[in-house]
């Protein structure tokens, strides 16, 4: 196939026009697309890291749901069936193949070649509707395909982790993808720091380690969707990052910014706070306390405590919950404060960032006399 070999810094991809039914018959979908009683299956991702993630988004709540999809791409299809003289697709299609292509240039030109195809299917990383929709209006309006080239952008002979990458950067806005989705690939792309990597990490360990208190109780994608979700991803991530960035020296100095290692002091933590809490931990059909706002408002206490290095010389010393225990055992006098009956009227706020900000203070408050006064001082 002809082809226009491009080059950016050590970037190297490639723009060709395709014919529309040859393109169709050289994609795989990773999602699945609905269209007035009809549907395009998801071809099932294999071993394929970038597949499984972008197959999985449907598999979320909020994202790309049957109705949502149905009419998104009922919309493109009435306008490839309207448009005349405005062009269908204007927008580039990324496709991506972890084979390396072969390239020759044709006579003295270096820009313009031969590509050769790929033995298997491209992975679409950007334009999955647009190319659902072109399927369905091919299967309604099969006399005009033929009139449709469309222009596409072929990234090929890289890892997984630079399509996950390119993935990222296209749909890292709300609009397109939860930002929960996301925090399972911060440690995936090169541009992100060191502290996002780190929090997403922890993040990530505490919710598919067997010692975990919060073990599958983290809404992300790919989760256990039967059980009870506590507290979404991105929510606790951001709790994480925000402890990260204030103790950046602190974690750097006693864990070389080793998520593996400071997981271990978050999870004793939380241990300890589920032993002092044991008749609520969980009970969120009556209680409160390990709902989203108060386990931000935890992350935020644990914040509070990294303060003093006499608390996590006492952790070092015991690698064990036995560092906080002594700290948070008076919050088992705030049971009842945490009943879900009343419990927006004694933690009143105008929104969840105050309401957790109250949360916070009152477990401060309701410290330990020591910590109390340390954390005062």
């Amino acid at each position: 196939m002809l082809a226009t070999r491009i080059r950016q810094k050590e970037g190297v991809f490639y723009f060709i026009a395709y014919k529309a039914v040859d393109l169709l018959d050289r994609v795989r979908f990773t999602s699945r697309y609905y269209y007035e009683g009809e549907r395009i299956e998801a071809e099932a991702p294999g071993e394929d890291e970038v597949a499984r993630f972008i197959a999985g988004i449907e598999k979320s709540e909020k994202a790309f749901q049957r109705q949502l999809n149905r009419q998104k791409v009922r919309q493109i299809v009435n306008f490839y069936e309207t448009a005349s003289s405005q062009p269908l697709i204007p927008g580039t299609i990324l496709l991506f193949t972890e084979e390396e292509l072969r390239f020759e240039p044709i006579g003295a030109s270096t820009l313009m070649g031969n590509l050769s195809e790929p033995r298997g299917k491209f992975l679409i990383i950007d334009g999955q509707h647009r190319l659902a929709a072109l399927y369905f209006f091919h299967r309604h309006h099969p006399e005009q395909i033929d009139q449709i080239e469309v222009p596409c952008i072929l990234f090929d002979g890289k890892s997984s982790d630079f399509a996950t990458e390119m993935f990222v950067v296209i749909n890292s806005t709300h609009t397109k993808i939860n930002k929960s989705h996301l925090v399972d690939l911060y440690e995936k792309v090169s541009w992100e720091t060191p502290e996002k990597k780190f929090a997403a990490r922890i993040v990530n360990l505490l919710y598919e380690e067997a010692d975990s208190p919060l073990r599958y109780r983290i809404n992300r994608l790919g989760g256990r969707s039967r059980q009870e979700k506590w507290i979404l991803q991105s929510e606790l991530f951001n709790e994480l990052h925000k402890l990260t960035q204030a103790h950046r020296r602190l974690l750097e100095e006693h864990f070389r910014l080793r998520a593996d290692r400071a997981y271990e002091l978050v999870r004793d933590y939380l241990k300890a706070v589920r032993e002092v809490m044991e008749p609520v931990w969980g009970e969120n059909d009556r209680f409160m306390f390990t709902r989203d706002v108060t386990l931000k408002a935890l992350m935020r206490v644990l914040g509070d405590l990294l303060r003093e290095r006499p608390i996590i010389q006492a952790w070092e010393e015991s690698r064990s919950p036995k560092a906080f225990l002594g700290l948070v055992r008076p919050w088992a006098e705030l049971t009842k404060e945490f009943r879900a009956e009343g419990f927006y009227e004694r933690f009143p706020a105008k929104g969840q960032v105050e309401r957790v900000r109250r949360i916070h203070m009152r477990l401060l408050e309701a410290l330990s006399p020591t910590a109390a006064r340390q954390l005062r001082a």
